[in-house]
């Protein structure tokens, strides 16, 4: 009898033990997967019961939950839809989310860490779910003179606070309204999402931080240059020499200048004139001089090569590796294999005009909780220091220099020092042009660093020009940094 019962106690014990381990084992490692799991119907029908918290841009409310009165209690709701997309992107519990909306997913729903002490309390009071609210850095007002400005050309705007990354405006054009993915009837959502994937100026693309990247063209003139300022063998005042056409090495291809002729009446034309001008001449000649390791190691510290979490990622940006002296030569002015973003190209200009010091780009301020307490905020963060002092200096100059008398005039403005440089990027033979322009403001001091790609010539075939087009969007973001 003893036997037995203590085969029966080792059997309780067992099944005990296992199922303890079996517990803990679920509550511990496989808790999250399920939640996540797409099958986990339960989850899907709490989400819809939540009252997502909002998104917020400068006391604005950009995106929100709204009552039903359906079988599901809540549906997400965009007031602005198209102006913030590129920012909020979308949520659907059953198709998917983007953007903020999917990168801040655990704050919005009420279920990340930071917010558990608050459910507890929830639970006890009998209140009902509701996530923390996220307060984007967004400008509203910046955001609306981006989206103005920029219009119904194909591209992109970032506006960036120089002196904490801080992101003013991201704009991207087509854009799409998140609203028509937010429905409760998964056909239709279905059916939209569809659409706007066929449709081929690809309205989901968020062009300001990632797409298929365009060449910067002479925007990305200012970077060979602060390359050549850095290794100390050249200054503002360097002398290249001054041919009507270059041809590259080891190559039967040639380079000109935009106006096919020499830049400037000299045989020789400096490093501030060619900026100035705008001149691919020189800056291929200084390009092969400084080699591609030298333009690579630059360019990585303005954050090339680099994926940027804002939250959500953006964007790659490149510089190529394994170059010959003639594909150097191309990069010289922003050609080859060289591709940007926006928000790449303004976050260069935001460490030129913050002494070299390239702080994180950051799209959220805080999050706050239904009590009004800080889940968590978010402080300057410093990424990469990019140039000395005075090569900030000597390049703000020929910056200043070629908006005020230059090539990138469209962006002056009345009393307002502006630095910046433009670009027209080629695409092959017979393809549209990519115009930008990147640049700061006030240059003593700088309250907002802009970048700017109008895609497919600006609708204007290939009389366009980045001065043309992109310098005067970029000037009307910069404007209105500044009367505020």
């Amino acid at each position: 009898m003893n036997r037995e019962l203590k085969r029966v106690s080792f059997v309780v014990l067992a099944m005990f033990a296992a199922l303890f381990v079996s517990t803990t084992f679920i509550q511990v490692v496989q808790a999250d997967a399920l939640r996540l799991d797409p099958r986990n119907t339960r989850a899907l029908y709490d989400s819809y019961d939540t009252e997502r918290g909002p998104i917020l841009a400068g006391g604005t409310v950009i995106a929100q939950s709204v009552p039903t009165g359906d079988q599901y209690a809540f549906q997400r709701e965009y007031p602005q839809g198209e102006l913030y997309a590129p920012v909020t992107g979308y949520y659907n519990p059953t198709q998917g989310s983007a953007g903020i909306e999917q990168y801040m997913n655990d704050y919005l729903s009420g279920t990340s860490n930071t917010q558990f002490l608050d459910t507890i309390n929830r639970i006890v009071a009998g209140q009902a779910p509701k996530g923390a609210a996220v307060e984007v850095t967004i400008d509203p007002v910046v955001q609306q003179a981006a989206f103005d400005a920029l219009g119904d050309r194909q591209g992109g705007v970032v506006a960036i606070e120089p002196a904490t990354g801080r992101i003013l405006a991201m704009v991207s054009s087509p854009t799409y309204d998140p609203n028509v993915l937010a429905s409760h009837d998964s056909k239709a959502v279905v059916d939209a999402y569809a659409a706007l994937e066929d449709d081929p100026l690809k309205p989901l693309t968020n062009r300001a931080t990632s797409g298929d990247m365009n060449p910067p063209g002479s925007s990305f003139k200012v970077i060979v240059a602060a390359a050549a300022l850095e290794s100390g063998k050249y200054t503002p005042e360097s002398e290249f020499p001054n041919p009507v056409s270059f041809q590259l090495p080891g190559s039967t291809s040639e380079v000109f200048n935009w106006t096919r002729a020499a830049c400037g009446p000299g045989e020789t034309v400096t490093l501030k004139e060619a900026l100035r001008q705008s001149c691919n001449v020189p800056m291929a000649e200084l390009a092969i001089e400084l080699g591609d390791d030298a333009i690579r190691e630059q360019a990585e510290k303005f954050g090339f090569n680099s994926e940027i979490l804002l939250p959500f990622p953006s964007g790659k940006s490149s510089y190529p590796s394994d170059l010959d002296d003639a594909q150097t030569g191309l990069t010289g002015f922003g050609q080859y294999e060289v591709r940007a973003t926006p928000l790449q190209m303004a976050m260069t200009s935001a460490a030129i005009g913050n002494d070299g010091d390239l702080m994180a780009p950051n799209l959220i301020d805080r999050v706050t909780g239904r009590n009004l307490e800080v889940l968590q905020s978010f402080e300057p963060e410093l990424m990469s220091e990019t140039l000395d002092e005075e090569s900030c200096v000597q390049l703000t100059d020929m910056m200043i220099s070629a908006v005020s008398d230059g090539q990138s005039n469209g962006a002056r403005i009345e009393g307002v020092d502006v630095a910046g440089k433009t670009g027209t990027a080629q695409n092959g033979t017979g393809e549209p042009y990519s115009l930008w322009f990147t640049g700061f403001a006030p240059a003593e001091n700088p309250e907002v660093a802009v970048a700017v790609v109008v895609e497919n010539d600006g609708n204007l075939g290939h009389h366009s020009s980045g001065n043309i087009v992109a310098a005067p969007i970029a000037k009307k973001v910069i404007e209105a940094v500044l009367n505020k």
